[in-house]
């Protein structure tokens, strides 16, 4: 029996969600399967891969071929190297521990990858809050000195009639204390 390692499509109109199966080659999409080995989730940013690591290592090793979309998946996860380092294994190339070790550093530079990016989109996205908080500010001052500019501009035409009437109370102020 000819197997592949393909994507089942489950979840809501317009909110796929994927099951990761084994399932025979002539099986439709959603139909029968032989094993469940893990959930893809493409709506979050980064996508949600949840797999079962062991049971993908032994499908891939006995010969399931993968969709293109799962082989992705599997490389990202990185059971595809460690078909390649378990080769290189049965080959005699190298011992089971270097392969372990080259398999952990892969794994570490790839978390150090993903650290990486997450910092500097943590980064942009504080670069963009800032640049739009200056953006206010300086809407604000611009706001702010329209309004200033048109109350000194009221405060203009009303000065006129302010100051024949300033003269008249400073007359008086004068007159009042050489009257007492």
């Amino acid at each position: 029996m000819a197997t592949k390692i393909r994507l089942q499509r489950g979840g809501r109109k317009s909110y796929a969600f994927y099951s990761i199966v084994i399932a025979d080659v002539r099986a439709p999409r959603d139909g029968k399967f032989t094993e469940k080995i893990g959930t893809y989730n493409p709506n979050t940013n980064p996508a949600t891969v949840d797999l079962n690591f062991e049971r993908a290592l032994y499908w891939v090793e006995n010969g399931a071929q993968p969709t293109d979309t799962v082989r992705n998946i599997l490389s990202n996860e990185g059971v595809m190297l460690m078909k390649h380092l378990n080769g290189g294994v049965k080959k005699g190339a190298f011992d089971e521990a270097t392969a372990k070790a080259k398999f952990d550093a892969w794994k570490q530079a790839k978390a150090q990858g993903f650290e990486a990016i997450k910092t500097k989109e943590a980064d942009a996205k504080k670069a963009a809050k800032k640049a739009a908080l200056e953006a206010e500010k300086k809407l604000n001052e611009a706001k702010a000195k329209a309004i200033a500019d048109k109350k000194a501009a009221a405060e203009a035409a009303n000065a006129p009639a302010a100051e024949e009437e300033a003269p008249a109370t400073e007359e008086e102020a004068t007159e009042a204390p050489a009257e007492a």
